[in-house]
């Protein structure tokens, strides 16, 4: 290296223009033609062909182009390739600053060096100073072996930085390949992850090393696949169909987003009218209590252009998490699915809506909850797996969360899920309910088996006596009119009128100022 210094010393000018472009055309040829070719083969961009499609039309500004690992270990120093296996820089999308690197699989597989990892340690720093999210592109096979405890410093040098930069700016992951062993905390300490169908694999320990010690089969998608992360473990939150596919969900979601903890959540007017009201909504809830309907359905007749942009979709389904617009202004929602196990809370539920809530509070989005829920799943699995624990996790972040906060009540509000829900007693700042809202500590049906035990034994008609009872229960205990009077409603309102409403107490709650009590930082459930 010294000598090839002493001979750029001695290089013309024309020389030394030519080499630099002979760099630079290194450092985007990547692993090399063969190798790049390989990699579109197999239905997947390269790392420069996502960074262009992700970015603004010629605003990428790449940074370390030339840098190369520094390791001579294992025949290391003969291959030194421009940039070490990832592109980094910044660019916009919409016209909004964000910070990227994407890890090019064709150059070393992608795996991660000391010098690799400190150019995303340089993205993130950049990123922190600038108020610019973060969105990094994984496909890599993991560390690289070949340098070592350097390798391990490198991935404790990034993720000390995604720690620092939770709740400062978003954090976006897009797993477009393999991203295995300590890779996976990237992703896993980041605010949202995209993964890509049948291209996409994450795992900490490998089906081989499964097989090895557990004598288990698995393939890499049963393992790690996105439907796997989707629907079963709850670390992925987008599932998608192609590289293509995922670029676009991840624009759309920059869409809601602000750039950092600081900045007021975008605003997008469209054509939908703050006043409209849908009529169809007071018909939605049906006569039977017990009978399920579409939450769904409710909040696209209550957000602009009906347009909801569902947060781990496939996950937990009993509960709905999504961001959306009222009049413009971005929101997070948080609903009970009552067409799902009747919209109970169980422990994946708890946790989905509680992380949810905790990054809307982290960037000051709005929190609009619609509640319909019989309580928590009745389950000695449910119990065992730490429904406790879970649920309270859900019960911290509204607690915890200072941005503004509207709760609406559309039918059930049951027991200790009630209080949860972002109830009243809880800070939530508006509460509303529809006219066929129950609020109770138990449901009647429930209630009138401890409240009225004896009366059922000792009636002529048990079942004529049970139904009198529900009704009279239902009336004087679990009725909204009963909750509105106590104050724990703020008011009760026409299915029709929800819009507008929400759109009144957001308006409302532009300027809200809430303090907590001074501490180093509260110890949520984990």
């Amino acid at each position: 290296m010294a000598q090839e210094r002493l001979e750029r010393q001695d290089m013309g000018n024309e020389e030394r223009t030519k080499e630099l472009k002979e760099l630079r055309k290194r450092s985007r040829l990547g692993g090399g033609p063969d190798r790049m070719e390989k990699h579109r083969k197999q239905g997947k961009l390269t790392a420069r062909e996502r960074l262009d499609t992700l970015l603004d039309p010629g605003s990428f500004i790449e940074f370390d182009a030339f840098v190369t690992h520094q390791s001579c270990q294992f025949g290391m120093d003969k291959n030194k390739p421009p940039g070490d296996g990832v592109v980094t820089g910044h660019g916009t999308i919409d016209g909004r600053q964000v910070f990227v690197f994407a890890q090019d699989f064709t150059v070393f597989a992608g795996s991660v060096g000391k010098m690799h990892a400190l150019k995303i340690c340089k993205v993130y720093d950049m990123a922190v100073k600038t108020g610019s999210p973060v969105i990094g592109i994984y496909d890599s096979g993991g560390a690289r072996i070949q340098e070592g405890a350097e390798s391990l410093q490198g991935f404790g040098e990034m993720f000390f930085r995604c720690s620092l930069a939770s709740g400062v700016v978003p954090q976006i992951s897009m797993v477009m390949g393999p991203c295995a062993g300590g890779m996976t905390f990237g992703p896993g300490l980041s605010d949202f992850v995209f993964m890509v169908k049948h291209k996409a694999h994450m795992f900490l320990v490998g089906p081989d090393v499964i097989k090895a010690v557990q004598n288990e089969d698995v393939s890499f998608e049963e393992l790690g696949g996105a439907m796997s992360h989707s629907t079963k473990s709850g670390t992925s939150h987008f599932a998608c169909e192609d590289d293509l596919d995922c670029i676009k969900k991840v624009k759309k979601l920059m869409s809601f987003l602000p750039s950092n903890n600081l900045d007021s959540p975008p605003f997008a007017k469209g054509k939908d009218d703050p006043e409209r009201r849908d009529e169809a909504l007071d018909n939605i809830i049906p006569e039977d209590p017990a009978k399920p309907y579409e939450m769904r359905e409710v909040l696209r007749k209550v957000v602009d252009d009906s347009d909801l942009f569902e947060v781990q979709e496939i996950f937990a389904r009993s509960i709905i998490t999504a961001l959306a617009r009222l009049d413009g202004m971005s929101v997070g929602i948080v609903a009970n699915e009552p067409n799902v196990m009747a919209g109970t809370l169980d422990n994946d539920a708890s946790v989905k809506a509680a992380r949810f809530v905790r990054f809307c509070d982290a960037y000051n989005l709005p929190i609009v909850t619609f509640v319909d829920v019989p309580g928590y799943l009745p389950s000695v699995e449910q119990e065992h797996e730490g429904l406790i624990l879970n649920s309270s996790k859900l019960l911290y972040a509204y607690c915890e969360a200072t941005a503004p906060k509207v709760t609406v009540v559309t039918r059930k509000a049951i027991g200790g899920a009630y209080c949860v829900m972002a109830s009243k007693h809880i800070r939530a700042d508006l509460n509303l309910a529809w006219p066929s809202a129950e609020i109770a500590v138990v449901g009647p049906e429930g209630a009138i088996n401890i409240v009225y035990k004896q009366e059922l034994i000792m009636a002529d008609e048990p079942q004529l006596k049970r139904d009198e009872l529900i009704n009279e229960y239902r009336k004087a205990h679990a009725s909204v009119y009963v909750a509105a009077e106590r104050g724990y409603l703020d008011d009760i309102i026409e299915p029709r009128e929800t819009r507008p409403r929400l759109i009144s107490a957001l308006r409302m709650l532009q300027r809200k100022r809430e303090a907590r009590p001074a501490k180093k930082h509260g110890n949520i459930p984990l």
